[in-house]
């Protein structure tokens, strides 16, 4: 079984995030980089799906430009077999996607993992568009999933519930917890990666079909009002005249 993992190489939660040139750029200047975490749970998965079945191969795929490498290696070492690395700068969702859906055309994997969500921008489109440039079943946000004599079973959430599919290969799937557990490069793995091979390839043309204006922090949190527990008159008051939600 081939397998295509996509992951992203977004900004580690405890970083401190700026932006510079009138908020209109993302400062990365002591920024701590990571594979997405969604993204890690579909390449555990991937890696387990391969351990069961015996055989196959695993791809680990970015869209970004040579500082990402590392966290490709990351991800080698992890348990991919070899790295691609489309050397561009991932602009929009549908650029993404056309990258991956290039790649994925001509090597025909089986199965496209990804996270069901970057944690930067937070989109959740990718693997739609994917597998709509593909032509094949796209499905997310896929919490369970097992490969067997070339069907998908898959549990998904939805809202108040989950959905349990059954889908013929090939197929895009969206990742979540608790798909598998999160794994950790073990020395071997650290030490195997720098050998695994990773390809560079140049975009394919695709037009953004967006376009970034401005970044803005969150607004900083105000001071808490300590209410007692019995004067539910001024709680009253308090979220009616000033959080304004009564």
């Amino acid at each position: 079984m081939k397998i295509l993992v996509c992951i992203t190489h977004v900004p580690d939660t405890t970083s401190r995030i700026a932006f510079t040139e009138g908020d209109t750029k993302f400062d990365g200047n002591g920024v701590q980089y990571i594979i997405g975490p969604y993204d890690d749970y579909s390449l555990a998965r991937a890696v387990e799906i391969k351990e069961a079945l015996g055989s196959g191969s695993i791809t680990v795929l970015n869209v970004g430009q040579a500082e990402t490498e590392p966290t490709l290696r990351k991800a080698l070492a992890i348990g991919a077999d070899d790295a691609i690395r489309i050397n561009a700068e991932p602009t929009d969702s549908f650029f993404v996607a056309k990258q991956i859906a290039a790649v994925a055309a001509e090597q025909q994997y089986d199965l496209i993992l990804m996270g069901r969500e970057s944690i930067d921008f937070n989109s959740g489109q990718v693997h739609g568009m994917v597998g709509a440039l593909l032509g094949i079943p796209s499905v997310s946000p896929v919490m369970q999933l097992d490969v067997e004599n070339g069907m998908a079973k898959m549990a998904r959430e939805i809202e108040g519930g989950k959905e349990y599919i059954e889908v013929a290969l090939p197929l895009v799937a969206g990742c979540q917890e608790p798909i598998a557990e999160w794994k950790i490069p073990n020395m071997r793995g650290i030490m195997s990666a720098r050998t695994k091979p990773m390809q560079v390839l140049e975009p394919v043309e695709a037009d953004a079909q967006t376009t970034l204006q401005k970044f803005q922090l969150p607004p900083e949190k105000g001071a808490v009002t300590m209410v007692d527990a019995d004067n539910v008159e001024q709680l009253v008051s308090l979220l009616k005249n000033e959080a304004k939600i009564l």
